[in-house]
């Protein structure tokens, strides 16, 4: 008897989820390249950058969130559940959940730490986007340490959930990984 293949995601959510992937990731890499650069124009325009990689993210996120929440994701499939411990479920939901919610946290305190700092963020050059918090040299500084703390803490969620779907594909060969892979319908 061969095992059905699990039910696949959307195009849509398949679209969203390596979007927001790929933004996430290379944000993150500009983030810790650009903050080790000295005063300089380059060091300026990839901190623009970063703000409008940002402001990309929260939109996609919001995107993602809205067509997960009318577009029911596949549920995880029986015999996958099923020989899953349960403390790797309650890690499945936990670390989407978590995901999920850093997904605006992480853009959104970025957002108030620049407005507190006092440069605005002018999405793509043309569009300013309006203020988040008031100017406050003291809240910036308040705001600064956790923009990194939560940037570093979805990086290592990203980690763990590449981790866990490779161990999917690689060890238990249960074809979870399929689910979300373009073009295999």
């Amino acid at each position: 008897m061969t095992p059905s293949r699990p039910a696949r995601y959307t195009a849509t959510a398949i679209a969203l989820h390596w979007l927001l992937a790929i933004a996430i990731v290379g944000v993150f890499c500009v983030g810790l390249y650009m903050t080790g650069l000295p005063f300089s124009p380059q060091r300026l325009k990839l901190y623009n950058w970063h703000k409008w990689a940002g402001v990309t993210i929260l939109t996609l996120s919001v995107l993602r969130l809205v067509w997960r929440i009318t577009h029911r994701p596949p549920a995880l499939p029986a015999a996958i559940e099923h020989a899953m411990p349960r403390w790797q479920q309650v890690a499945h939901h936990a670390t989407h959940h978590l995901l999920y919610a850093l997904f605006f946290i992480v853009p959104l305190v970025g957002w108030a730490y620049s407005s507190a700092a006092g440069f605005p963020i002018v999405f793509l050059g043309i569009v300013p986007l309006p203020s988040f918090v008031p100017v406050s040299p003291e809240l910036a500084e308040a705001i600064k340490p956790w923009h990194e703390i939560t940037a570093y803490a979805l990086a290592a969620l990203v980690v763990l959930h590449v981790a866990a779907a490779l161990k999917h594909h690689v060890i238990d060969r249960d074809g979870l990984l399929s689910r979300m892979l373009p073009g295999r319908g």
